[in-house]
């Protein structure tokens, strides 16, 4: 027969609604935000985009989208995101070859 198993294991962790999240990151591009979500995500750190987007007949060109975290994970995000930025700052500048770029 059958083990009958316990549903208690079965049914995964539901989010504490009362987690306080932290601003991570943030952007005037929501693709931008998105990607930084994703990396985040891929290092599994669960986030949140939220979009701050105001009125834009009151507010014309105010808003962005902003990255959260739980509390507990923001130093750790904080730091993926850093890695990240130096990495894609430093990878713009050189050469798939290795070899330096001749100055512009």
């Amino acid at each position: 027969m059958p083990e009958i198993s316990d549903p208690s294991q079965d049914t995964p962790e539901l989010p504490d609604p009362n987690e306080k999240l932290v601003k991570v990151f943030d952007s005037e591009q929501e693709s931008e935000a998105m990607v930084v979500s994703g990396l985040l995500e891929s290092a599994g750190i669960d986030s949140n985009v939220t979009s701050t987007d105001a009125a834009q007949s009151i507010y014309p060109g105010v808003g962005g989208s902003i990255v959260m975290v739980r509390e507990e994970q923001a130093e750790e995000a904080r730091r993926i995101i850093d890695e990240s930025e130096v990495a894609g700052a430093l990878s713009e500048d050189a050469d798939v070859t290795g070899e330096p770029t001749p100055d512009r």
